[in-house]
């Protein structure tokens, strides 16, 4: 039985592992005013930047239509027996949903990963460690990938709110309060649904480094597999990497987040991600 491993572009994955593990990806469309470009295809980070500062105007995701999910579904049949897809979030877009109806009467097992970004590559490992082993169904490992979605700790520290209140995802008095003070949120990803867990105040890289000590410090690490993931370039993330090695963490990687997340946070975001014990 061929097990294909699909995801959506919200998945921040190097590419090294994606190529390791044969992964399939569905894009997000991003708008930029009329203009529709392919995440991951032919559009950057650096473009999404460059276009806020230029009109003041965000960038726009589109969800991902069942009719897309079908006609690619059907392209990865025509050489896998059956499809695994694990999705961002429910709750955070239509997609998973619309994911849902285009493989309705396929061989595709749907997974809602409840979380977002390198959350997911999280979850996407795993898959792959249970498709090499082979002795589960499809089904029995997507059951299994769904009872592990609470054990993926994603958190990111935002620089500015600019992006989350041009996105209706915070209000004014929070973004100026957040200019005159200096506060950068931890947002957490828990139960499919993000959140403000804390509040830093000062210097980003100070309060990066310390948001990386109190999430450290929160969880119970498995150690195996950790993603440092920022939106844009930030030299701080070398020194964040070497502090999960110095932890324990037998695998450490570095990694640009793609369009789709990036146009929702802004530059200066970055997390870190990782699976909890059981």
């Amino acid at each position: 039985m061929k097990i294909a491993i699909s995801v959506d572009s919200a998945c921040d994955m190097p590419q090294e592992l994606k190529l390791k593990y044969n992964i399939f990806t569905m894009p997000y469309y991003v708008i930029l005013g009329e203009k529709e470009y392919i995440d991951g295809v032919n559009i950057t980070t650096n473009d999404l930047y460059e276009y806020v500062e230029r009109t003041g105007n965000l960038p726009k995701t589109a969800a991902i239509s069942a009719d897309k999910f079908r006609a690619y579904f059907n392209n990865i049949l025509k050489e896998y027996d059956e499809v695994i897809h694990i999705t961002l979030s429910h709750q955070m877009t239509s997609s998973g949903i619309n994911a849902i109806a285009g493989g309705e009467g396929l061989n595709v097992h749907i997974v809602d990963s409840k979380s977002l970004s390198s959350g997911i590559a999280l979850l996407v490992i795993k898959c792959a460690e249970m498709v090499k082993e082979g002795s589960l169904s499809a089904s029995e490992i997507a059951d299994k990938l769904r009872g592990m979605t609470g054990r993926v700790q994603a958190s990111f520290l935002i620089d500015t709110l600019k992006y989350l209140y041009k996105g209706g995802r915070c209000s004014s008095i929070a973004l100026i309060s957040a200019k005159i003070l200096k506060i950068k949120p931890k947002i957490l990803v828990k139960d499919g649904k993000m959140e403000v867990a804390k509040k830093y105040m000062g210097n980003i890289n100070n309060c990066l480094i310390k948001y990386v000590e109190d999430t450290l410090a929160m969880n119970n690490p498995e150690k195996t597999v950790a993603f440092c993931t920022h939106s844009s370039k930030m030299d701080i993330s070398e020194q964040i990497c070497k502090k999960l090695r110095e932890y324990g963490f037998e695998k450490v990687y570095d990694v640009d987040a793609g369009s789709t997340i990036s146009s929702h946070c802004g530059p200066g975001t970055l997390g870190i991600l990782f699976m909890n014990k059981e």
